[in-house]
């Protein structure tokens, strides 16, 4: 039975390799992600996601609470980019303590304080200076408020790490 298992899994691959031929990187590693783009739907790159990513069989999964925007003084600025760079560092912090990567890191959840289109350009060269061309998949929730006031941005992270 293992090795009916396996076929499957390898014909499964191969199906979903032949029906997508937009898998990035695909099987490289055992850790690495596996971004799925169907050349059917518009290109999410040119707005700093993927449409989907596949963790490989094994991995552990991290989820990582919301950073904002705040300095290691607690302090937030009143400016939207100051604090959305600022959220992605805090992001990097908590992946550099996880001992994990940026390309480790599977989907993000941003919520964006009064959002309208204005803010895409920060928001997109923000994600793609720390996530480069393997962009992870991606929700943006545009809210009324955060949990603190001073609060404009909050990104969100589930990270898949390697097996143990």
């Amino acid at each position: 039975m293992p090795h009916l298992t396996t076929l499957l899994t390898i014909l499964g691959f191969l199906t979903m390799s032949t029906t997508y031929p937009n898998l990035a990187a695909a099987g490289e590693a055992a850790n690495d992600l596996t971004i799925v783009n169907p050349e059917q739907l518009h290109d999410p790159s040119v707005n700093g996601y993927s449409t989907s990513v596949i963790a490989p069989a094994g991995a552990r999964v991290a989820f990582i609470s919301g950073q904002g925007g705040a300095g290691d003084d607690g302090a937030y600025s009143s400016d939207f980019s100051v604090q959305v760079h600022q959220a992605y560092a805090n992001l990097k912090t908590v992946l550099d303590a996880l001992g994990a990567t940026p390309d480790q890191v599977a989907k993000l959840t941003v919520y964006v304080v009064d959002h309208d289109p204005s803010k895409l350009g920060v928001l997109t060269r923000n994600v793609t200076d720390m996530f480069g061309d393997r962009l992870p998949a991606q929700t943006l929730v545009p809210v009324h408020k955060l949990a603190i006031d001073p609060m404009l941005f909050e990104v969100e992270a589930v990270v898949i790490l390697p097996q143990q």
